[in-house]
């Protein structure tokens, strides 16, 4: 598996597009400046990406690549 994929920004990162993704479905839904259906796909999207955050971060734990300094 590639290191920067197990790399604790990656991991962040995912978990933040995913959060971000999710706000941005909800508020957009809820003004309806998008479909619920867009709003509904775009939520997955963001579940997507948080799951591959939790993903990679049980990983990265397994592996061990995390190490403290």
């Amino acid at each position: 598996m590639p290191e920067w994929l197990l790399d604790r920004v990656t991991v962040i990162s995912l978990a933040v597009i995913g959060g971000v993704l999710s706000v941005l479905a909800s508020w957009c839904g809820s003004r309806e400046l998008i479909s619920a259906q867009t709003a509904m796909r775009l939520n997955r999207a963001a579940y997507v990406f948080m799951a591959a955050s939790m993903t990679l971060f049980i990983a990265a734990g397994l592996f061990g690549s995390w190490q403290q300094n």
